[in-house]
C-alpha cells in the first residue's frame, strides 16, 4: 500500500497541527466503532485515519466539530463527590482531626493579627 504523506493531506486540512488533531480524533472514533471510509487492511488505526483524510472521502468538518465538542463537554460531579471529608467513628481519629482543625484555625487567626500589626500607627 502506498505511503500517505503530509502533502497528501494538505488540500483537506489547514496545517500539520490540525492534521494531528483531526487524525487523533478520527482514531478515537474508529476505536469507538465508527466505520472506516477506506479499506483498513492490516494497517493500524493511525494510518487508516491519515489515509481517510488524504482520500478526501472523510467529512473533515464533522471530525473538526467532534474534536472541538470533545473539549467542551465537561463532566458534572455528583453531590457525593464534591466533599472530600471522610466521616469516621474512630474516636482517636476524630481527636486528631479536631486538633488539626484547631491548629489551622489558630494559624489563620495569628496570621490575621500579624497582618494587622504590620500597619503603621498614626501619631
Amino acid at each position: 500500500m502506498a505511503r500517505t504523506t503530509n502533502s497528501d493531506t494538505l488540500p483537506y486540512v489547514d496545517s500539520r497541527y490540525e492534521l494531528g488533531m483531526l487524525a487523533s480524533q478520527r482514531v478515537r472514533d474508529l476505536n469507538g466503532g465508527a466505520t472506516p471510509v477506506v479499506e483498513m487492511g492490516r494497517d493500524k488505526l493511525t494510518v487508516v485515519a491519515l489515509r481517510e483524510i488524504a482520500s478526501g472521502k472523510l467529512d473533515v468538518a464533522n471530525v473538526r466539530h467532534e474534536f472541538v465538542q470533545s473539549y467542551k463537554d465537561t463532566p458534572i460531579a455528583d453531590a457525593a463527590e464534591q466533599s472530600l471529608e471522610v466521616e469516621t467513628t474512630d474516636p482517636a481519629l476524630r481527636e486528631i482531626d479536631a486538633e488539626l482543625e484547631n491548629s489551622l484555625m489558630d494559624d489563620s487567626t495569628s496570621d490575621a493579627t500579624a497582618d494587622s500589626d504590620d500597619t503603621p500607627d498614626e501619631e
